[in-house]
């Protein structure tokens, strides 16, 4: 069933951050009134879709206040003002940060994590901690504790996970960008069901330290937004730049179709094919002649992110904290974590090298590979297992498959939403570069998105069915 598209109870959508900053510059609006704004828009999305965990209206005020002194006095700095969300994953001094899990009820962390230190340096302002599955360690965005995150195009469905709760503020209209991790796709996932962008930098560009881990070695922060204008933004903050001007046309890109054995849905599949029809107008794309490429990667993921989960929290916690603070789900992967042998892990990565040296093999005389981010639209709330075309498992497994391999690796990726076709759900492309093209993949990303038009893209301030 399509979404019913319906107008936001918030009324318009977040300004993108370079709007804001140009109103802000030029006194047309002032921090306050923009913080002001930003925080009513959370606490409705927090009400209506539970996209935010926890709102620090007092702090964010009290930074609103001296940004306008900065303004006044001509002393503002590159994101003076700017209001962000912030994944409950990530430390925040002062502020509620539970991780998702009743574990952390209560939890205020000391510090802020290395990610939103830079930000807050030049002048953005956290106003709350957007909803994570617990630890992170789920693509829902559910929870028998803090209750489900929704999908605010159509509240029946999930908005993705594990940064469910970012995306989930970003299309219902409160923010224009915020602060996600990415595992095994956490940021671009939720962004491709939410019509949002997301990006994930390459692995080890962005500090961790201050995150709460998954696996380390596929840990990565990320940034999701409007637009990819918006991630461009906030990633300038850590000198990712983007060159100058547009994309050579001699830009190469090599087309991935499927990742076996998950087909993509007739949806996706058709929404893919317009934007390369359109994409092929101004670049040369071929398909990526690589058989064999992705085998055995996903089993490989799957294996270090239950080893590595799992001496993470075997270290914390004992048994009986386990036992009587995590939720089931987590509780059921640390069961299967104990069953996980030091030659499974040695085996997964030795996986993990085989297929980035295939990768790198691959790309060879290609500048960027494309596929869809997710292979369907936004599954139902609840539902455990999906059927796409010949291929039948769990949800889980359909929205990992085409994003996770990049985790494994440690290529940069962003997710860039497609046109919602005859009232339905957003898909989404994928763009992959090289490690260390951060800067241009989004130079080209952003190329893309005007290629691609405004009919690609989902209105961020639609809220669709509420049950």
């Amino acid at each position: 069933m399509n979404a019913v598209r319906q107008p936001s109870s918030v009324g318009s959508r977040a300004p993108g951050l370079r709007r804001a900053l140009e109103a802000l510059a030029g006194r047309h609006l002032t921090v306050s009134a923009l913080i002001g704004q930003a925080l009513d828009a959370a606490q409705a999305s927090k009400r209506d879709v539970g996209a935010f965990a926890a709102i620090d209206r007092d702090g964010a005020l009290s930074a609103a206040a001296e940004s306008e002194r900065r303004y006044a006095a001509g002393r503002q700095r590159p994101l003076e003002g700017l209001p962000i969300g912030v994944k409950d994953l990530i430390d925040t001094q002062g502020i509620d940060t539970s991780y998702g899990s009743a574990a952390y009820l209560g939890h205020r962390p000391s510090s802020d994590a290395d990610i939103l230190s830079a930000l807050i340096e030049q002048g953005a302002i956290p106003i709350g901690k957007t909803r994570s599955h617990e630890f992170a360690w789920g693509v829902t965005t559910a929870s028998a504790t803090f209750g489900d995150t929704l999908n605010p195009l159509d509240r029946t469905r999930i908005p993705g996970g594990s940064s469910g709760g970012a995306a989930a503020a970003i299309a219902y209209g409160a923010v224009a960008a915020g602060l996600g991790t990415d595992t095994g796709g956490s940021v671009r996932i939720p962004a491709a069901l939410c019509g949002v962008v997301g990006f994930k930098p390459t692995f080890g560009t962005l500090s961790t330290r201050g995150i709460f881990p998954l696996a380390p070695t596929l840990d990565h922060a990320g940034f999701l937004g409007q637009t990819v204008e918006d991630i461009m933004i906030l990633a300038g903050a850590f000198s990712i730049e983007a060159p100058q001007g547009l994309a050579p046309a001699s830009v190469r890109f090599g087309v991935v179709r499927e990742i076996a054995p998950i087909p993509p849905s007739a949806e996706v599949a058709k929404a893919f094919d317009i934007a390369l029809g359109r994409i092929a107008e101004t670049f040369a794309s071929t398909t990526l002649a690589a058989p064999g490429l992705f085998d055995g990667v996903f089993e490989g993921f799957a294996h270090i992110v239950l080893t590595e989960g799992g001496v993470e929290h075997f270290r914390r916690s004992d048994a009986e904290r386990i036992a009587a603070h995590y939720g089931s789900e987590t509780i059921d992967r640390l069961e299967r974590a104990k069953t996980m042998t030091l030659g499974d892990y040695a085996r997964a990565q030795q996986t993990r090298r085989e297929f980035a040296a295939r990768l790198h093999r691959a790309m060879a005389e290609v500048d960027y590979l494309l596929l869809p981010t997710c292979p369907c639209t936004a599954p139902r709330s609840g539902q455990a297992s999906i059927d796409i075309g010949r291929w039948s498992g769990t949800v889980r497994e359909a929205l990992m498959t085409y994003t996770a391999p990049f985790n494994v690796a440690g290529f940069p990726a962003i997710s860039i939403p497609l046109a919602a076709a005859d009232g339905g759900l957003p898909t989404a492309l994928q763009v992959v570069a090289k490690p260390g093209k951060d800067g241009p993949l989004l130079r080209i990303a952003q190329q893309i998105e005007r290629l691609l038009g405004p009919d690609a893209l989902t209105p961020p301030h639609t809220t669709g069915n509420t049950k």
